[in-house]
């Protein structure tokens, strides 16, 4: 019988033969669990309470929730949201109130991906975390503040998981090789290179490395380099959720770094957003609005520019369309700042929704007809290519009754220092043929 243990022990997956089975195991998460850190606390205090663990895959989500089952000698009851539904839920709590009613254990309900349950799902939890039935950990890569329920939220202390830095996978990687391949030896190029494919990911890079063992028997190689890795493993992508927190994140990144006229951040967060399976294009469309709102009127030629980029991907694709949202980024990262017509156009936009429907004044609208002639419609409209300086000083284009407004004022910045000069001009103008 022990044999047949050992034998599926062995073929068990290295990533489930490595996981911590103490608390002094755990590799990474320092600022939860070190001596007086929050979750060292809630494991020496005896007393479970329930929680969301968020963070990014591979840093021990599940393994913490595992631990704390064993710390507490609760019943263990797991659930993954992509697969599980309300028949699952239900049977989880029949087996928690037999438990209780059996042996008096309580329950610790870990539920994988939290986030993708629906509101009705987070609700059916709500009543059992309550009456201390449950004792409630889920885990989730989203951001709990947008993804799980505010009166499950309120319920629970949310902890804030880490990716694992190159030393903690380094010594992850270091326990790994003794169990999986005491026989292989990594140039530190080698070990470099598959750290950095694990990209922060405990689990990824025990794949990884199980991976390498497999062609490295087949090959018939001991000895590894990084090239050996190159070709053994196929391409790896960093970490990327399309949809989740690290998509817009690195969005919010690439914006700011052209916002704050960094060339070579906005280049990086770029290239890492392309490099991890960003659409190009919905990288242009962004890089559209970085110009409209960032650049502006300071320099007009960014619009253009970026609109351009997105143009060219469309007709070029890879790689020389990646080449010109580049360029637009590039650009827009050096290009004069400002956001005058961003706010101008967010302050108009409030006025009106707060404000009613103002009438258009009779000098504007259009007069087609005879009868809305007689009717005054049109009357006394001034064509200002007409006048002086194509400019008709004095007149009053907005309804009547409206408040003063000022809500474009261009900065010194670029081009718009000369749109500056111009209005200045045009309200002394203004001022001169009485208009208040």
């Amino acid at each position: 019988m022990s044999d047949l243990f050992a034998r599926a022990a062995s073929h068990a997956p290295l990533a489930e033969l490595l996981r911590p089975r103490t608390l002094d195991e755990m590799v990474g998460q320092a600022h939860l669990l070190a001596p007086g850190k929050p979750l060292r606390l809630a494991f020496d205090s005896g007393k479970p309470h329930s929680m969301i663990l968020w963070g990014p895959p591979g840093v021990g989500k599940t393994t913490l929730a595992r631990l704390m089952s064993e710390a507490f000698d609760a019943e263990f009851i797991a659930l993954s949201a992509v697969f599980s539904g309300v028949k699952d839920i239900r049977e989880a709590i029949t087996r928690a109130e037999v438990t209780l009613a059996q042996s008096g254990r309580r329950t610790i309900l870990f539920v994988d991906e939290v986030h993708r349950f629906n509101k009705a799902q987070q609700d059916a939890f709500l009543p059992y975390v309550e009456s201390g039935l449950l004792t409630f950990i889920g885990a989730t890569t989203e951001n709990p503040s947008f993804e799980v329920n505010s009166a499950l939220l309120s319920r629970a202390s949310v902890y804030v998981l880490k990716s694992l830095t190159d030393e903690e996978l380094g010594e992850l990687f270091a326990r790994a090789r003794k169990i999986a391949v005491p026989d292989l030896t990594f140039d530190d190029d080698a070990r470099a290179r598959l750290i950095g494919l694990a990209d922060g990911d405990a689990r990824r890079l025990l794949n990884l490395l199980e991976q390498i063992r497999t062609a490295a028997q087949t090959a018939g190689r001991s000895d590894l380099d990084a090239a050996f890795l190159d070709d053994a493993l196929s391409r790896n992508l960093r970490r990327f959720d399309k949809g989740g927190d690290a998509f817009y994140d690195q969005i919010s990144a690439l914006h700011k770094s052209v916002r704050g006229s960094n060339p070579d951040a906005s280049l990086y967060w770029l290239v890492r957003m392309l490099d991890g399976g960003a659409d190009p294009l919905y990288l242009g469309r962004r890089i559209v609005r970085m110009a409209i709102e960032d650049i502006g009127l300071a320099d007009p030629r960014g619009l253009e520019i970026a609109l351009n980029a997105c143009a060219t991907y469309e007709r070029l694709g890879s790689p020389e369309g990646e080449l010109a949202l580049a360029q637009a980024v590039i650009f827009l990262a050096c290009a004069a700042k400002s956001n005058a017509v961003y706010r101008a156009y967010n302050a108009a936009r409030k006025f009106v929704s707060d404000d009613g429907s103002r009438l258009v004044p009779d000098h504007l609208r259009n007069a087609p007809t005879r009868l809305m002639k007689d009717m005054g419609l049109g009357k006394d409209y001034r064509y200002a290519h007409d006048e002086a300086d194509a400019y008709a000083a004095g007149e009053d284009y907005f309804p009547a009754g409206m408040p003063p407004i000022s809500w474009y004022a261009p900065t010194g910045r670029g081009m718009e220092a000369k749109i500056a000069e111009k209005l200045a001009h045009l309200r002394e103008l203004d001022r001169k043929a009485g208009k208040s």
